[in-house]
């Protein structure tokens, strides 16, 4: 068999698989359609065009391969998301295509791209007279990805006779990935579900002193913690303590590990809480980051009482440290440390199991704890000293992957900063909109800050955030590792 043979036979089975991913995610368009029929909005058309394509072409990828069904090896896994978080984007790119005529292929696939990794960086402006149907498409892709296609598919395959357990382990974020929840994955996707689906039932209501449809979008938008919203202030728009107290509320509840959400509803127990070793520097990190720029904005005159920059410094911190992106604000006319303090607050800060981006919390403290190490083995050579996450002592080879991911992490902003830089952009925005859309944040600074669009970039400009959104939602190495020749050999 030759090597193309071989690599056209290995895809059969991945083929056949992907098929039910592209299928079900038609299916997902039948909900915004039903609405656009009920409240007669004008863009019923575009979401079932959008369907019946989706549903064509995964009919077709699994016609193709309803032979080759096998259970999936790692590299299958691999492969089979990196190609699911490739395609799912152009067929949620269709609805925005067929209704809003003007936009590029580019933008579309841009726009769905960062809806599905839940970035929120917007090309989109005028939204607030767009059909509403339109923008719970957009918040309902953050919805969809914010625990992952692949997730859902695991509680399903397994229905049909195909294993998930490997695209499960590609699609967790976090460097532990092999600790299980249940004794079967599917429980435990399912299990996720439930937690998900129900933490964002309870936002909508908080949410229903706005309209039932701003309710759906912003509930889909925060749980998913992606920032898409149904207006262009923003969260500004609404102008309500009340209303930004609840997001910053399940902003946080989002940022956790959703695996403590899990054990702590089955065991009926705040112990889970407890126990985690990331929660409290989740949750000291984002206070103590609250009150110190609040104390800056109010000793620099940005307002004239302290419950003000504490309003804003505080909605906007947990907004943007947790990737959600959502803004009350324009903080970009706040002193140039604040945006920066929050885009280094959003490459770290949420837990990993979360639907949030970044290096996740616990990088950072395993990080953290190996040049804790690394001094005090200057001073003892010999000693063996032993790092520790909470009760459990952490291998060396995760220490490892850990160095490796990081050295990766810096490595891929500095690169695409540069291509950035090199194309034309200043420098601040560049890396910044690099950072935001690496960490799926949203909001940079410079020209795309929190009031403006990414429209303002280049096409070119604009693949390589894309790029950098795909590269952060699927933390580096599940895509990188594609690209290698190794990947490939048998």
């Amino acid at each position: 068999m030759s090597p193309r043979q071989r690599v056209f036979h290995n895809l059969l089975p991945i083929l056949h698989v992907l098929g039910l991913i592209v299928g079900v995610f038609g299916l997902s368009m039948l909900f915004p359609l039903l609405i656009s029929e009920l409240t007669r909005d004008g863009a019923a058309h575009a979401f079932e065009e959008a369907a019946l394509i989706s549903l064509g072409t995964g009919a077709l990828l699994w016609f193709i391969g309803r032979h080759r069904e096998r259970e999936l090896k790692m590299r299958d896994g691999i492969l089979l998301v990196v190609l699911t978080w490739l395609l799912t984007p152009l067929f949620a790119a269709l609805p925005l295509l067929d209704y809003l005529k003007d936009l590029s292929y580019t933008d579309a696939y841009f726009e769905s791209m960062s809806g599905l990794t839940t970035t929120g960086a917007t090309v989109l402006s005028g939204l607030d007279n767009l059909p509403p149907t339109i923008n719970l498409w957009r918040t309902q892709l953050h919805w969809l990805g914010g625990m992952g296609v692949i997730v859902l598919m695991v509680a399903v395959l397994p229905l049909l006779g195909i294993g998930g357990r490997q695209m499960f382990k590609s699609e967790t974020p976090g460097p532990m990935k092999d600790d299980k929840l249940t004794p079967r994955m599917a429980e435990t996707a399912k299990g996720l579900w439930v937690v998900y689906l129900a933490l964002t039932l309870i936002a909508i209501y908080a949410y229903l002193g706005m309209s039932l449809m701003d309710a759906l979008i912003h509930g889909f938008s925060v749980m998913g913690l992606g920032g898409f919203s149904s207006y262009d202030a923003s969260f500004g728009h609404f102008d309500s303590v009340p209303m930004e107290i609840a997001t910053e509320v399940f902003a946080m509840l989002a940022g956790v590990n959703f695996a403590m959400h899990f054990l702590a509803w089955r065991g009926r127990s705040l112990k889970p809480y407890l126990l985690d070793p990331e929660l409290r520097w989740f949750f000291g990190v984002v206070l103590a980051s609250c009150l110190m720029l609040a104390l800056m904005l109010w000793r620099s005159n940005f307002y004239l009482d302290f419950p003000s920059a504490l309003r804003y410094a505080t909605f906007n911190v947990i907004s943007i440290s947790t990737t959600l992106g959502f803004a009350n604000t324009d903080f970009g006319q706040w002193p140039l440390f604040t945006g920066l303090w929050m885009l280094l607050l959003c490459s770290f800060t949420t837990s990993a199991g979360s639907t949030g981006g970044g290096i996740k919390m616990m990088r950072a403290v395993l990080l953290y704890k190996q040049i804790h190490r690394e001094l005090n083995l200057l001073i003892h050579p010999r000693a063996r000293i032993p790092i520790r996450l909470g009760m459990q002592l952490v291998p060396d080879k995760i220490m490892y992957a850990v160095l490796a991911y990081f050295f990766m992490y810096v490595s891929s902003i500095v690169l695409l900063s540069f291509t950035l830089s090199f194309s034309g952009l200043d420098v601040l925005t560049a890396f910044s909109a690099i950072v935001a859309c690496i960490n799926t944040t949203g909001p940079g600074m410079g020209q795309v800050g929190p009031s403006s669009t990414y429209a303002v970039l280049t096409n070119f400009q604009t693949w390589v955030c894309t790029f950098a959104m795909l590269l952060g939602r699927l933390e580096l190495f599940t895509l990188l590792v594609v690209l290698t020749p190794a990947f490939w050999r048998k």
